[in-house]
């Protein structure tokens, strides 16, 4: 019997393999193409012919393919149903929260022990200490698996048992990312029809990331509190700096849907008389009123 066994050698299941490798695991493999298994091989790693076979080689299995449509197809395979019984398969593909609960299901009712991952970090970025990974499941089932993981991952994030908690901080987070990408890319487009240099101006952004990384942080912490009193940024100055952006986009003719807007959400904010209040609180209008109400929480 192996260590681990790694289904699913795309560009991030062949680094896995590869680190738990380098860390002196022995290692399975299942791949629909066994060619790409071939250098892994080679220096030790064990070929399975089938999931049923790489799954029941070892007492833990990460499965890293497409989506969760292409894990289910695998551990439906002829023989996997049964060669759960008593391993624990860490899925760390791309999927929803519904997603991960029907897998969790699926996995126990075979006899299996389930967590949810979801890595968040490129393939040339894993296996360093800041290296982040969200994982969900029964907190004994993260007992068993965090020796592996944090070969895999330094920054290994365990969000409680709730299966579908890496799933729900993966969207929160990514929402962050999406919308800061589209940020950058009005940013780029005032550059660019302004004459200002956009590389210079990536590098800008790179230069103020952890600072304004650490006052997102700061903006959780008051959300997370409910004190909206000033600690950092007060509500009112932001209103003429988005205002400022959105105009001046008009003028260059550039499109205009981002800080219209952030610029909408801003008007309704000052009109609600958050002006002066930390700029967390325009979280207020998301929520749907000027005032905090009651937020439903999940168990």
């Amino acid at each position: 019997m192996t260590d681990v066994t790694v289904i699913g050698l795309g560009p991030m299941g062949l680094v896995l393999a590869d680190l738990l490798l380098k860390a002196g695991k022995s290692v399975s493999l299942w791949n629909r193409n066994p060619e790409k298994a071939a250098s892994l091989v080679e220096r030790g790693a064990t070929l399975a012919p089938t999931p049923a076979a790489a799954i029941a080689a070892s007492p833990a299995t990460l499965v890293c393919v497409y989506d969760y449509k292409a894990a289910e197809t695998i551990l439906a395979a002829d023989g996997a149903p049964a060669a759960l019984q008593d391993r624990l398969i860490i899925n760390l593909g791309t999927g929803g929260p519904d997603d991960a609960t029907r897998v969790e299901v699926y996995v126990n009712r075979h006899g299996g022990n389930y967590l949810d991952g979801a890595i968040q970090a490129a393939p040339s970025q894993m296996g360093q200490d800041d290296t982040p990974l969200l994982v969900s499941g029964r907190h004994a089932h993260f007992t068993r698996a965090e020796p592996l993981l944090r070969i895999l991952a330094g920054n290994l994030v365990y969000l409680g048992e709730r299966i579908d908690a890496a799933a729900f901080m993966d969207l929160a987070t990514l929402s962050y990312v999406y919308g800061a990408f589209a940020g950058f890319l009005h940013g780029a487009r005032v550059a660019e029809a302004t004459g200002i240099d956009v590389t210079t101006f990536g590098s800008l952004v790179n230069a103020i990331s952890p600072s304004f990384g650490a006052f997102f942080q700061h903006e959780g912490g008051v959300i997370a509190s409910g004190d909206f009193r000033i600690t950092e940024s007060p509500l009112r100055i932001s209103v003429p700096a988005v205002r400022r952006i959105l105009m001046f986009s008009e003028r260059l003719g550039l499109n205009t849907e981002l800080p219209a807007l952030v610029d909408g959400w801003l008007e309704r904010a000052e009109a609600a008389g958050l002006a002066d209040e930390e700029l967390a609180s325009l979280i207020k209008i998301l929520r749907g009123g000027a005032d905090q109400g009651t937020e439903l929480k999940r168990a």
